[in-house]
């Protein structure tokens, strides 16, 4: 993503600890969080976010949120008892977060917009998309790879195919 906005002089991209990140009396336009800011309590999240946005800034924040239960309630059960035997991540999230919230730390025009699409994944593919969930990327062994080898055999004894309902939620807010 950097090189190709490169050319812009007006586009950076910070990868870094947000919460810990010093970006001195740097502004931006905007602050785009995808499925990441609700790791972070909200009054650090949004007070953050409210310092580093210009005047008329706007905030963003995507999430998605995926049902594979009402597609195929048995094969939901299935990969559930997988859950329960082996999902042991070293953090798990537990935090409720409250994105409406956001008008309590100097922002206004919240809107929620969303977003739906049903996708089918292959067990390969399934396991390699819930790999990169953050609480699923602590998993350690001897456990992770039980879990994503029970997902993957849950989903071959139903044909090799899993079916996501997924609503992607798009949150956002302007710096008053």
């Amino acid at each position: 993503m950097e090189d190709k906005f490169n050319p812009y002089s007006n586009f950076k991209i910070v990868n870094a600890d947000f919460e810990t990140y010093d970006f001195g009396a740097a502004t931006f336009d905007l602050v785009y969080s995808a499925a990441t800011i609700q790791w972070i309590p909200e009054e650090i999240a949004f007070t953050k976010c409210r310092d580093i946005l210009k005047s008329g800034g706007t905030l963003a924040m995507f999430m998605t949120r995926s049902d594979y239960r009402s597609p195929n309630e048995a094969l939901y059960q299935k990969i559930q008892a997988v859950y329960d035997k082996y999902f042991m991540p070293q953090r798990r999230y537990e935090q409720r977060f409250d994105y409406k919230n956001v008008i309590n730390y100097g922002f206004t025009d919240f809107e929620r917009r969303e977003y739906c699409e049903t996708i089918e994944y292959n067990a390969d593919d399934y396991v390699s998309h819930i790999s990169i969930y953050a609480d699923h990327m602590t998993l350690r062994e001897p456990y992770k790879s039980k879990f994503f080898a029970g997902i993957r055999d849950a989903i071959l004894s139903f044909g090799n195919k899993i079916t996501l309902k997924n609503t992607m939620i798009l949150y956002l807010a302007r710096k008053s």
